[in-house]
């Protein structure tokens, strides 16, 4: 019943928004919004955007247009830092964020104080999509290591759907074996001998397990893992979250040096302050995205398995470590596909 409305909403939001998903401009808006966003959440701003544009119409006596860019959010980072003038980022991994500010110049370096939660107005955590009746009996990360078990997930070199999958990995086997470092490793390698594909993106990892039936498991977030169980099929896949598991944040921000040069500021910053929006948030729950307002968590507590949830920061460290310590060329993830 969800996906129907779903769908109705976005024939009705045709007439007053066009999207970057093929939908064709019917009027002349006031004022244009570029959002540039992560791999797989376009059906989910396919459903945010209209009601922010009835939100700003009814606050404001503006009629905006918001506009998609979708790719991997390291690739739209880079794109950004190219010429390509997004007026917000909705990204899946704080460094992608990060390097608009260190390289790019484009947005402070504090960008993460400015709007709560870390300017995170929505998480999720890495969940197993499992054929029907989990035939390989998959419920926890040591489980992936197994012989005979075929895992698709998203290349963490070209991902930030991919780092979390191997940094929960990582991070869970250091919660179970006291921190051991080496038997991490020796985990870690026999886990990452089991990826059959390594896709480049999130989007590209779904149609290699769903449509092309390869692999055992996807890993992905848990918010795609219930989105393609009821696409594809709800009684063909079940969604396992672990028992330990890493928070992934999903970080947002206004592009300051864009916003100042499209006379949007005020725009871009009333959307992301939006998504914080009681409305925005139960839209972000129907999506399998948790969220932070205590009301419509408890509304939705019943979609989300309990799971203790490790931050990166707090079992890995920095980002700026992790980043150079296992994705970096020669890395521990080079390191242990060499062994």
């Amino acid at each position: 019943m969800f996906l129907r409305t779903t769908l109705l909403r976005r024939v009705v939001a045709t007439a007053a928004l066009s999207m970057a998903l093929g939908s064709t401009q019917a009027f002349s808006a006031d004022r244009e919004l570029l959002n540039a966003s992560y791999d797989i959440a376009r059906e989910l701003f396919a459903e945010l955007n209209p009601q922010f544009v009835e939100h700003w119409q009814e606050e404001h006596g503006e009629s905006v247009e918001v506009k998609q860019t979708h790719a991997g959010s390291s690739t739209q980072a880079r794109a950004i830092l190219q010429g390509l003038r997004a007026d917000v980022v909705t990204f899946n991994q704080v460094t992608d964020v990060d390097v608009l500010a260190q390289k790019g110049q484009l947005i402070p370096d504090d960008w993460q104080s400015r709007l709560p939660n870390y300017s995170s107005p929505y998480y999720s955590t890495m969940a197993f999509l499992v054929r029907k009746d989990n035939p390989k009996d998959i419920h926890t990360w040591a489980d992936l290591a197994g012989d005979d078990v075929a895992l698709v997930f998203p290349n963490p070199k070209t991902s930030g759907n991919g780092r979390y999958t191997y940094l929960a990995a990582w991070a869970a086997s250091n919660h179970d074996n006291g921190n051991d470092d080496a038997a991490t490793r020796d985990y870690m390698k026999r886990m990452l001998a089991n990826v059959e594909v390594f896709d480049t993106g999130g989007r590209g990892a779904t149609t290699t397990f769903a449509e092309r039936g390869i692999g055992d498991v996807l890993i992905t977030f848990e918010s795609e893992a219930n989105n393609i169980r009821n696409q594809y099929g709800p009684d063909d896949y079940e969604v396992v979250v672990p028992p330990v598991d890493i928070m992934a944040e999903f970080p947002v921000t206004w592009v300051d040096k864009n916003t100042a040069r499209n006379g949007t500021e005020d725009l871009a910053k009333g959307y992301l302050e939006y998504l914080y929006s009681p409305e925005a948030q139960r839209t972000l729950a129907q999506y399998y995205y948790r969220v932070n307002d205590d009301e419509i968590s408890k509304e939705f507590a019943e979609r989300f398995p309990q799971t203790t949830l490790l931050r990166v920061e707090d079992a890995l460290g920095s980002w700026e470590d992790v980043m150079q310590t296992h994705f970096a060329n020669g890395g521990e993830l080079d390191q242990l596909q060499r062994r």
